[in-house]
């Protein structure tokens, strides 16, 4: 067989088949996952060039489109070329050509396929929906969508008016405003896949008969582009803004207004929606939004290239089944491992049991999934897991000589190798491993409430621990999808040692006559997702009240604070704190009127602030970056900010 002379390419490979099929595999070099940078995508360009003369020729049957890497097919555009590409002398004409060329692609008179396994993001995504056809994989690995407003844009590759032709408008829209990535069937189901696969070793024959049988992709009917008609279209462009108007305000998150902007002009013409990309595309890169969320994006990445490699975990036994023990517990089932829950008895596991499977339902959906999680959470009164457990959580109520107790009759049940941990919020850990033979075994690992929604788990190391343990701690972190930040061991380490003084500070303005309503709607115009009474009641008043101790921050006695801990009334657990909560939410009074509630904010923020400079200054962290990751991560600190200490530097905090 006689190859076609091809031009020589870093990031593509090309043959030609004796059907006259063409075989394109992306294959970013030195990379995990495969991006679309500039210079893959000017070798593309002179690739399509060469497809252009073969199908012109009849050299050239069709080509299908496939990765060479296991992670998936692409991730997107390549993140890190981001900055230099904001100067507005170089994005505009990057972007017409990348147009141009996926346009090309879309005129090519041979059938292209993708075929689709893994991560299908971003540009990685537009550049499949140029193509004729789609195929995917349908496993849990596949997901398929367009995550650009997590780093304030949006799709800029013609994403935008390809995804309204294949899905209509509404479905189309929801998924580019909302950043959510779909498995594969729900992606065939929106009709931005055409078929699916069970297997990735079927995916070269599927797109091998799509090219033959040259299928093409059909258009979203007419019912669902309807949407996008006259002057309906200004109706769903209101309710869309309404809708995110809910999730974010326009002054701190402008890249899903902007797209619903273009989405009112042109969305009834998707070539018209893909030309105006680019006016409205250019000024978000190079905003302070946008650079801030890339900053934050570089950080979370670098917090997964911690940890022990090759470590593995298959059992976590954890001790203590409230809130936070069950939790923890629920989320470790819920990512595949097998857990053992232990408390006093049935009566106190069962409600985090109980708790547990409402999340498996929530995030699972397929009923036998469902199940298979519930089997793998098991109630242990007596603690029978220990011996054969990975890791052992203790998450009991944060008193010192409890711990203690409870670490001191672990010590001899331990496997060799498993990972001995607590999960306080406050107590430095030389004081509760100071009675163990082997004190260097226990590390801290404090998780955040709601633990299923916060990211961030701080791997806490004590003067006793060895690179070893901080190492498999970390690993272990990450094995569960959460993002391990190292912290020193001192009172309140890094989140919670910044946490109390924001939200002491707002409490005793609440104690002085101030409105709690007002203080927190001026935390949320500053750019916290929620104020810090609500934050209080969430993390539960006894906890914040344990910490401000341990911090030297007593609560003063007959105080309102005070008054509410002896009450029981201790948060959104107990249905009242500073409010009363209905299912899960806290009941809110009016907002009085203010001025500048961003001020406000603002200054409610400072104490927070001008902690997270101390931590730094003493080490508790090892630098700003890990500061600012651990601090968005933790307390939801605004991320279009950078962090508390980036949003100092630039003046806004």
């Amino acid at each position: 067989m006689i190859q076609p002379q091809m031009p020589e390419t870093k990031h593509w490979s090309f043959h030609r088949d004796v059907e006259n099929l063409g075989w394109l595999t992306i294959n970013t070099p030195g990379a995990p996952v495969n991006t679309l940078s500039r210079e893959a995508i000017t070798e593309l360009e002179q690739l399509v060039s060469r497809f252009e003369a073969l199908a012109q020729t009849g050299e050239l049957a069709g080509v299908i489109l496939l990765s060479g890497k296991d992670s998936g097919f692409i991730a997107g555009a390549d993140v890190s070329e981001f900055d230099a590409m904001s100067d507005f002398s170089v994005l505009p004409e990057a972007l017409r050509r990348t147009h141009a060329l996926f346009a090309r692609i879309e005129a090519l008179k041979i059938p292209v396929v993708a075929g689709i396994h893994g991560f299908c993001l971003g540009g990685g995504l537009e550049l499949a929906l140029a193509c004729h056809y789609r195929v995917a994989v349908n496993d849990d690995k596949t997901r398929i969508g367009f995550p650009e407003v997590n780093l304030g844009i949006f799709p800029g590759f013609g994403g935008t008016g390809r995804s309204i032709r294949q899905a209509g408008p509404v479905d189309a829209m929801q998924i580019m405003l909302t950043g959510r990535m779909l498995k594969a069937g729900a992606a065939r189901g929106m009709n931005l896949v055409d078929k699916l696969v069970r297997h990735r070793d079927m995916l070269r024959w599927e797109a091998r008969k799509a090219v033959l049988q040259k299928r093409r992709s059909s258009e979203a009917g007419l019912t669902k582009k309807v949407m996008a008609m006259g002057p309906l279209r200004g109706y769903v462009a209101g309710k869309m803004r309404e809708q995110a108007g809910k999730k974010a305000r326009v002054e701190h998150y402008p890249a899903p207004f902007a797209l619903i902007d273009l989405f009112e002009k042109h969305g009834d013409d998707w070539k018209a929606m893909i030309a105006g990309e680019v006016d409205a595309f250019v000024p978000l890169m190079g905003s302070d939004t946008a650079t801030n969320l890339r900053r934050v994006f570089f950080a979370s990445e670098a917090l997964k290239k911690q940890g022990t490699k090759g470590a593995r975990f298959a059992r976590v036994h954890v001790i203590g089944a409230g809130v936070m023990g069950g939790d923890i517990a629920a989320w470790c089932a819920l990512r595949g491992m097998s857990v053992t829950l232990q408390d006093l008895d049935m009566e106190r596991i069962k409600p985090a049991l109980d708790r547990g499977k409402k999340l498996f339902k929530k995030r699972l959906k397929k009923k036998h999934e469902v199940d298979a999680a519930v089997l793998r959470l098991e109630a242990d009164p007596t603690g029978k897991g220990v011996s054969r457990a990975d890791v052992i959580i203790e998450a009991v109520v944060e008193k010192l000589e409890v711990k203690q107790a409870i670490f001191g009759g672990l010590e001899d049940r331990l496997k060799p190798g498993a990972i001995l941990a607590t999960n306080t919020s406050s107590i430095e850990l030389e004081r509760i491993a100071e009675k163990l033979k082997r004190p260097e075994r226990l590390i801290g690992l404090h998780f955040f409430n709601p633990v299923a929604q916060l990211p961030l788990v701080e791997v806490i190391r004590s003067t006793f621990n060895t690179d070893a343990e901080i190492g498999m701690g970390a690993a272990f972190a990450l094995a569960i999808g959460k993002s391990p930040v190292v912290v020193k061991s001192v009172p309140g380490f890094l989140v919670n040692r910044v946490l109390m003084p924001y939200m002491l500070g707002a409490v005793e303005r609440v104690e002085r006559g101030e409105s709690k309503e007002l203080l927190d709607a001026a935390a949320v115009a500053f750019g916290m997702p929620m104020g810090p009474i609500e934050l209080m009641d969430t993390v539960g008043l006894d906890v914040g009240k344990s910490v401000a101790t341990e911090l030297g921050h007593a609560v003063p006695e007959g105080s309102n604070f005070d008054t509410l801990v002896k009450a029981g009334k201790l948060g959104r657990k107990t249905g009242e704190g500073f409010y009363k909560w209905v299912d899960g939410k806290a009941q809110k009074g009016e907002v009085p009127a203010h001025a500048d509630l961003a001020g406000l904010g603002r200054e409610l923020v400072k104490p927070l602030v001008d902690m997270t400079e101390v931590v730094v200054a003493e080490g508790v962290v090892a630098n700003d970056g890990l500061a600012d990751i651990g601090v968005i991560m933790g307390t939801g600190f605004a991320p279009f900010l950078g962090g508390p200490l980036k949003a100092r530097k630039d003046g806004k905090a």
